[in-house]
């Protein structure tokens, strides 16, 4: 028996004979987990179900154990043990298209009295921290499932979209803790390069005690022999679960899936306070007219900002949002919204101001068919930034909104990333999918910003730490109501940003606020967490309240404060 189990000052870590569970304690012998090493890597063609599996096998720290698939020829799992952590590696070796890929689950056909059907590990674990913002809760029980991707929106049970992709980590702790505090807690990671990321999500799922984990393929990896899924590392020992996202970034940069953190030359202007007229768009479309996005215009961006400078609150950014152009895809100025948006930018260049436009990732709107991502009938689902067309399409298009010899702007705020194609059904030109398929998406838009103007500011809200390389700023996004604060929200937001990517520039967002005063609360948080932003002119969309003098003395302070930071 002894074989079966490793102890280190972190962990101990015990196979049972059959190969079926690792039991995972403290050093101290206190039960956290019953793991299910084995996996499900379901295809196209069927799901994958174990009918037999190989005692384990000891070679040093590592323990394999091989199953029998109902369909792959092999497959194998390795739990490497060290001193502070374990490495999990999943293998199989045959042919097919993956859709999900279950780990630390398995589908059992075994015989003898075994039980039958899907297998999840057991878990003492009472507390769940996800660094991707669905609620106002920083913590959840471990109870409830959570989902760590690229896909979501506004719809019922998809509001996972705020950071996307955020950390694919986890951290469990077996108290019941109300904040991120000291406590016994255990990292729970995916390892790998970005580009092996073909998956468009990863959910944890709780089920009655227990728990496994599903990356969702959706059919589009295609399996040609040996396949290694990415690898999780589970860490205990971390003090809370920002110290242990700060060491997951340490451990994707010793094993190449990250870059390491590095001073960047920022221009001074990126750190100005910022406007964006979003809010101040919806505070219009509240009255009565139209939507948010018909509020995108000269007209209404000068009203914006010659109040604010009337009250002395002066942006060195100015954003303009959703939507200045005429269509999603090719970005060229609604000009009936802007009859020469080339000149008002030069006019605020020469007022000593910035000008970022918003871009919708993904839209098709204006663009061919042949550079989309297609649904069946052959319509355009989104733009496809692995055809070779549709990256020039791309790069000419953010040339265009850039360069000083199109538009002039002098960045990008980078919106709906969540809106990554998904489905079995759609078809691309390459082979990238999920979350490696919306870094190729960036990766080009960021090139192509650098090259239009060097100094260009590329805004996104994906804290991944594989996604610094093309983003200068994380935007903390859209705020969730149903708690008597937002300070709390967007402050472990901006927490998990500074734990993952600490050389990125964070601004602060500043949509949907509740209520004037949850307003005015979060103003005199804002120079703690990144940059001020602010999205309104004379009152707040949600409520109809009016900005009272204070309010506008509260933001010439707090502006200040920063500037002089």
């Amino acid at each position: 028996m002894t074989d079966l189990v490793h102890e280190s000052p972190a962990y101990r870590l015990e196979l049972s004979p059959d190969g079926l569970t690792a039991t995972l304690s403290s050093p101290r012998g206190v039960y956290w987990a019953a793991l299910r090493p084995l996996a499900a890597l379901d295809t196209v063609a069927g799901f994958d179900e174990t009918y037999e599996v190989l005692p384990p096998r000891r070679d040093g720290s590592t323990f394999t154990i091989e199953r029998r698939s109902s369909i792959w020829e092999s497959a194998s799992v390795s739990l490497q043990c060290g001193e502070d952590a374990v490495e999990i590696r999943f293998a199989v070796r045959g042919h097919g298209e993956l859709t999900d890929v279950n780990l630390l689950g398995y589908r059992s056909l075994l015989p003898r009295g075994k039980s039958n059907g899907f297998m999840p590990s057991g878990s003492a674990f009472r507390t769940l921290f996800s660094p991707n913002p669905s609620d106002p809760r920083v913590l959840r029980p471990a109870s409830e499932s959570c989902v760590l991707g690229v896909s979501g929106d506004g719809e019922p049970g998809r509001g996972h979209w705020l950071f996307t992709p955020a950390p694919l980590y986890l951290a469990l702790s077996p108290e019941a803790v109300a904040i991120p505090a000291a406590a016994p807690w255990l990292d729970l990671a995916v390892v790998a390069p970005v580009d092996e990321l073909d998956f468009v999500q990863l959910v944890y799922e709780s089920r009655d005690g227990g728990f496994s984990l599903r990356l969702e393929y959706e059919g589009k990896t295609q399996v040609a022999g040996v396949f290694e899924a990415p690898m999780l590392l589970l860490t205990p020992g971390a003090r809370d679960p920002y110290a242990g996202l700060r060491r997951h970034r340490d451990d994707l940069v010793a094993r190449g899936a990250a870059p390491a953190p590095r001073p960047r030359d920022q221009p001074a202007w990126w750190r100005e306070p910022i406007f964006c007229g979003w809010g101040a768009q919806c505070r219009i479309a509240e009255s009565g007219n139209g939507i948010a996005a018909d509020h995108a215009t000269q007209a209404n961006y000068d009203q914006f900002l010659d109040l604010l400078e009337q009250e002395g609150v002066v942006p060195g950014i100015v954003v303009l949002d959703d939507k200045w152009q005429a269509d999603y895809g090719t970005n060229a100025p609604d000009t009936d919204k802007w009859p020469d948006l080339r000149a008002w930018i030069g006019a605020r260049h020469k007022r000593g101001q910035k000008v970022l436009l918003w871009w919708k990732a993904w839209d098709a709107q204006g663009l061919a068919s042949e550079v989309c991502i297609r649904n069946p009938a052959g319509d355009p689902v989104g733009l496809d930034p692995s055809n070779p067309a549709a990256r020039e399409v791309l790069r000419a298009s953010v040339q265009a909104m850039l360069s000083p010899e199109g538009l002039d702007a002098d960045g990008l705020k980078v919106d709906f990333t969540a809106r990554t194609p998904t489905g079995r059904a759609l078809t691309r030109y390459g082979e990238s999918w999920g979350i490696a398929l919306l870094h190729e998406l960036l990766a080009t838009v960021y090139a192509a910003a650098k090259k239009a103007k060097p100094d260009a500011l590329v805004m996104t809200h994906t804290p991944h730490p594989a996604f610094v390389d093309v983003t200068d700023m994380i935007r903390l996004n859209d705020m969730v109501a149903g708690a008597p604060s937002v300070v709390p929200q967007m402050r472990h937001r901006a927490a998990v940003v500074r734990a993952a990517c600490p050389e990125l520039l964070i601004d602060t967002d500043d949509w949907r606020i509740p209520s004037l005063r949850e307003w005015r609360e979060y103003v005199e948080a804002k120079p703690e967490l990144g940059i001020p932003s602010l999205y309104y002119a004379d009152g707040i969309d949600a409520t109809g309240e009016h900005f009272e003098p204070e309010d506008y003395a509260a933001l010439r302070r707090t502006w200040a404060e920063w500037r002089a930071s």
